[in-house]
């Protein structure tokens, strides 16, 4: 179960309707590819299952950026260990010395290799999997690649040309909301976790909210979308598991919803935080800086491991002993509705999500809920949500600039 409780004043339900109806035509129409993922997957498990049926595999190496990263290592974070012994690894960045550290902790005819680029010409993507063709000396391609791409890109021809496994992405889902097609569903399926189980609790948060009587995303992205003077959105996320699913949410906040709307630009920042580190540092400018954020804290009531802090005492350290006989997860959960109760008396816009458990249902649910939320605020702030314009500029500049270079 997933519980989100918003603690600022609600608007009228009959004022912001009509976006509820909008982002409700919007997933009808078929334009937008990501809100039906929960009902494609079924093709692309059977496709993915079959093709490492017979092959064993120690690593998993997954070549992407972005949307066709991110999503996958917030996954395989938060479910904290695969179910095999299969080590994972991702090339993300064009980082020197995280990839020549990789070189060393692999063999290639045992690992797996996911080249994921939606558009088939992501200069990282590509940059990096020409490296791992010399320095491996790739001839076939066919028995440890799996190739995630759109249909017709020039990454699919190439596959094509080297007879190797290719599995599309949908031509109307954008990258960074593609987590929930073949970008982490074939990532899911050799990690072992239970792929149905990811798309029901994505499709069990569809149901709620987008199909539902379930107004909490619409009211909350009304919140955000219509606030005087917060522009900053914080996630306080008070288990370590959830790091990488904050950085999943940056990326999709930022990259959606900051945007040009003819000539005012307008868009909401992302900020990550973790609990309970980050009430030693960020919390501070939250508590007695200006009013411009809201924030929401993530909890997980169960964390899986029982640890319980010792019943004893040290000398001159008394003062600690409150904490005594409790569990870390009881602490940690306590930290977090302390955190809460203390900006509530600052008169901050706050929410809390409460999270059963971090298990393949639950996650999925946790990222579609993002998603929704996404676009039920880019709607309201009036915005293109899908594109990057920003983005791309920047990518023809790169390009420009290296060929001078030569």
């Amino acid at each position: 179960m997933v519980k989100n409780s918003l603690k600022f004043s609600l608007a009228d339900i009959n004022l912001i309707k009509q976006y509820e109806e909008k982002i409700n035509d919007e997933a009808a129409s078929g334009e937008i590819g990501y809100y039906h993922l929960p009902d494609l997957g079924d093709e692309i498990i059977k496709d993915a299952s079959e093709f490492l049926k017979e092959r064993k595999f120690t690593d998993l190496v997954l070549i992407g950026i972005g949307g066709s990263s991110l999503g996958v290592k917030a996954i395989f974070r938060m479910l904290s260990s695969t179910p095999s012994d299969l080590k994972i690894h991702f090339l993300d960045n064009l980082d020197s010395f995280t990839y020549s550290k990789l070189l060393k902790l692999i063999k290639f005819e045992n690992a797996l290799f996911i080249i994921s680029s939606k558009s088939g010409t992501t200069i990282e993507t590509i940059t990096l999997f020409k490296c791992i063709i010399r320095d491996f000396d790739v001839k076939n391609f066919s028995q440890n690649f799996i190739f995630i791409t759109d249909t017709g890109s020039k990454l699919e021809k190439f596959a094509a040309t080297k007879n190797a496994k290719v599995i599309n992405i949908p031509d109307n889902v954008g990258g960074r909301f593609s987590v929930l097609s073949a970008v982490g569903l074939v990532p899911v399926i050799a990690g072992g976790y239970d792929a149905e189980a990811l798309l029901n609790g994505a499709r069990a948060c569809r149901d709620e909210y987008l199909y539902g009587k379930n107004d909490t995303i619409l009211q909350k992205a009304y919140h955000y979308a219509t606030h005087r003077y917060a522009k900053i959105n914080v996630i306080f996320s008070y288990c370590n598991s959830l790091r990488y699913f904050n950085e999943w949410y940056v990326q999709l906040w930022a990259e959606s919803l900051g945007k040009k709307r003819g000539f005012k630009r307008v868009g909401l920042t992302p900020v990550s935080l973790i609990g309970s580190r980050d009430q030693h540092s960020f919390l501070q400018l939250i508590m007695d800086g200006i009013k411009d954020k809201t924030v929401t804290f993530i909890k997980v009531k169960d964390q899986k491991f029982v640890i319980n802090v010792p019943n004893f005492e040290l000398e001159f350290l008394e003062s600690c002993d409150y904490a005594n006989g409790f569990t870390l997860n009881e602490i940690i959960n306590a930290q977090c509705d302390a955190t809460m109760k203390a900006l509530l008396n600052e008169n901050l816009s706050i929410d809390i999500i409460e999270i059963d458990q971090l298990d393949e249902f639950h996650v999925g649910y946790l990222i579609y809920y993002y998603e929704l939320l996404t676009s039920f605020t880019g709607s309201m702030l009036g915005i293109n949500t899908y594109d990057q314009p920003g983005v791309e500029s920047g990518k023809l500049i790169l390009k420009t600039m290296l060929d001078s270079k030569r």
